[in-house]
């Protein structure tokens, strides 16, 4: 039996590489890539059988970008899986604190913990691709001034110590991945949905709009509005919708269909908990 390709951005030990053995189990293949887009065109050109991709963080709030993306390729959203994330500093064994100059990791990170840099004013924070390879890049190059935003995972892989513990400004802090793929999965079990759509530039039709989900006992839990470029004061609306009963979700969306424009199912899936 071959493995699932599963696509990520970033390296092995980064937080994408976590949620995707966290969803599918161990036995798959992981296909790093650099760029959210390359995750994408691995799907696309048959090099992965899934990306899983980061959408949003209990912290630092929507990767907006990321919208357009699924936007660009429209490929389904099969499942979803949160991540509670825990953030350290990582250094090479030996250095201490007062040598650290620099700090470097991927934007999202830095802005997780930026209550914890504003005691350390003089260290300059460099933003980069992926919180591992900020990791595997000190071990490599032999940084003694430099230190790394990363889990605990890149801390064994690279062999580094942690100088600070849990630097995230919430300890409650969760980050959401979406599951993509090529195809649809069918499944019975289906209990949430992203849709995207775009509503009348007149007073009251979002409101008119939310109320059909209300009536329909349908429970919203993200909107999330994107310009559409090249269209000033024109909006996209991606909406992640819950439902108990699929014969509610089926009565919405014919309601829907008549009182937005645009309307398009991003994906169907079974809802992952919050743990």
């Amino acid at each position: 039996m071959n493995k699932k390709r599963v696509a990520i951005q970033g390296t092995r030990a980064s937080f994408h590489e976590e949620a995707a053995y966290k969803y599918f189990g161990e036995e798959i293949e992981i296909v790093e890539c650099v760029t959210f887009k390359q995750t994408c065109e691995a799907i696309k050109h048959n090099k992965a059988d899934y990306a899983v991709m980061a959408i949003e963080n209990s912290i630092a709030g929507s990767l907006l970008p990321n919208y357009n993306l699924l936007q660009e390729y429209n490929f389904p959203i099969v499942g979803e899986v949160y991540l509670h994330i825990q953030l350290h500093l990582l250094a090479l064994p030996g250095v201490k604190f007062e040598d650290v100059k620099y700090v470097h990791s991927h934007p999202i990170a830095i802005r997780q913990c930026n209550d914890f840099f504003e005691d350390f004013p003089h260290l300059e924070v460099l933003e980069k691709t992926d919180t591992a390879a900020c990791a595997k890049n000190i071990r490599e190059n032999n940084l003694t001034d430099t230190v790394a935003i990363a889990n605990l995972t890149a801390a064994k892989m690279y062999n580094l110590e942690v100088l600070e513990r849990r630097i995230e400004t919430n300890k409650k802090n969760f980050t959401r991945f979406l599951i993509l793929s090529k195809d649809s999965i069918e499944s019975v079990k289906n209990n949430k949905a992203s849709i995207c759509f775009q509503v009348g530039n007149t007073i009251g039709s979002l409101a008119k709009v939310l109320n059909i989900f209300v009536e329909n006992h349908i429970n919203l839990t993200k909107i999330q509005s994107m310009p559409i470029i090249g269209k000033p004061n024109d909006y996209n609306f991606y909406v992640d919708l819950e439902w108990e009963k699929e014969s509610d979700y089926d009565h919405c969306m014919r309601k829907l269909l008549k009182a937005v424009v645009n309307l398009a199912v991003m994906g169907e899936y079974v809802k992952n908990p919050m743990k």
